[in-house]
């Protein structure tokens, strides 16, 4: 009768094995535009057919970018960290699998003892002294009937995947802030560039008034104008060289590297404005990474639901021991010093003080919360896109405004340095001019710059080449 009960017990455990309480998974639904708002915008929509590669960076055709995006992959530290964060995930989601399989344990006590001559029910015949050894095995197996340790596992996985999509996140983040500050510095060079040239020319300007003053056609004033239209300029460079370093050091700290240890050459190929792929918001359901490792979260904190829902049933496991045990010498494997034992465990909860209860609750209110992040997520990555494509639209016409505006500032300044020398015009024309081409030019490098950035930005809007799964 015994022996059927046990086979009885043992049919139920494996019918009802792929038992689940968690609800049913689907990923919280998000509406989204057809289009972007500001998709309209000429921003240099590259073939439809193409698609932002992993290396996004090297659209910008920039060598010195392409080495230091490699050696942020090999030094840099937040990215190691990263890396073994996501290494401690599957470590976990591994311990997890093992519930799912029988723990077997091997055990060996060779024990050599003295009882006491004093000790109860001693036997006459038994010696002092002498050796008690057990050997043995213990199994230990849970069927899993309501899918508890199933769920746990497949919230693991879901988090060790979300953990490979947060490293993936750590990566492009990284490389966003390096190619940011690489075409900053680009664009400080050619701010240094143009300073350059004014400094040349002002003091070819300064020579010439000089000239004109010690010839008595020029006063003290024009003179004292040209000297400090110099010094400005040259401050000026001053304050560019020292933005220089800043950004320097900040791509140094990024490559795992000392501020020393990195120095850009000043004669960089300047980089090229890329060609964007046409994308569609939709897309960014499968291209960002940090919204994927938020639609995992969902996952797992669904199947915890299922975890504490299990909790209000009955415990169930299977337990078997097999071994030998001998006193004196006898041996281990013999029939009669075998001993052996196999029969269920069921634990049935009765009284918590509420416990299971809160737990489903809390489990509950994580998905919830799970699911409102993920939301959060996706509005963030359109928003991320929009913005970038807005001032990529903006910034395409003000860059056309600021050719212009520089044409004709350099037109003004040749007729105001013909005017000076002519005689017709002060010195003061002439710094007025040389000032407002200055800042034209300058404007207009900043506008390039900006318009850059605003291209690793959308860059990294997309995702940046990442794929899902």
């Amino acid at each position: 009768m015994r022996t059927r009960l046990e086979a009885l017990a043992l049919a139920i455990a494996v019918t009802l094995q792929g038992c689940s309480f968690a609800p049913v998974y689907q990923a919280p639904p998000v509406q989204l535009p057809a289009h972007y708002a500001e998709d309209a915008g000429p921003w240099h929509p590259a073939q439809p057919a193409d698609t932002v590669q992993p290396q996004w960076w090297k659209a910008f055709e920039g060598a010195q970018l392409n080495d230091l995006q490699q050696r942020l992959l090999n030094a840099n530290p937040d990215l190691t960290a990263a890396l073994a964060h996501y290494d401690a995930a599957l470590a976990y989601a591994a311990q997890l699998h093992a519930g799912l399989m029988p723990q077997v344990n091997a055990s060996l006590n060779p024990i050599r003892q003295r009882q006491s001559d004093r000790r109860p029910l001693r036997s006459g015949t038994q010696p002092s002294i002498y050796n008690s050894d057990t050997a043995g095995f213990s199994l230990n197996f849970d069927p899993d009937l309501w899918g508890k340790i199933r769920n746990q596992v497949a919230a693991g996985d879901a988090q060790a995947q979300a953990s490979a999509d947060d490293l993936a996140v750590a990566r492009l983040s990284l490389q966003h802030q390096l190619a940011t500050l690489y075409v900053q510095v680009r664009g400080v060079d050619a701010q240094s560039r143009i300073l350059q040239t004014s400094l040349d020319d002002y003091t070819q300007a300064l020579q010439l008034t000089r000239d004109r003053y010690e010839g008595k056609i020029a006063s003290a004033l024009d003179l004292t104008r040209a000297q400090s239209q110099l010094a400005e300029a040259r401050a000026q460079l001053d304050d560019v060289n020292a933005q220089r370093d800043l950004s320097e050091h900040a791509i140094a700290e990024l490559v795992g590297a000392m501020p020393g240890d990195v120095h850009l050459a000043q004669n960089a190929q300047p980089l090229k404005l890329p060609g964007i792929p046409h994308t569609l918001p939709g897309s960014l359901l499968q291209q960002r990474p940090d919204v994927a490792a938020a639609e995992r979260r969902v996952f797992a904190a669904n199947a915890n639901i299922g975890v504490a829902k299990a909790a209000w049933y009955p415990d169930f496991s299977l337990t078997g021991l097999l071994g030998g045990q001998t006193q004196g010498s006898g041996n281990l494997l013999a029939a009669a010093n075998r001993y052996w034992a196999l029969g269920p465990l069921v634990n049935l909860p009765i009284f918590d003080g509420g416990r299971r209860s809160a737990n489903e609750r809390q489990a509950k209110a994580e998905f919830e919360e799970a699911a409102a992040h993920y939301h959060s997520q996706v509005l963030k990555a359109v928003c991320e896109v929009e913005d970038n494509l807005g001032q990529l639209r903006d910034l395409q016409r003000e860059s056309e405004d600021q050719h212009a505006a520089v044409d004709a500032a350099q037109s003004a300044e040749q007729m105001a340095m013909s005017s000076y020398q002519a005689g017709a015009a002060s010195y003061l024309d002439v710094v007025t001019a040389q000032t407002a081409a200055l800042q034209a030019e300058r404007r207009l490098q900043v506008v390039e710059t900006s318009r850059l950035q605003a291209s690793v930005g959308l860059m990294a809007a997309l995702g940046g080449g990442w794929k899902s799964g």
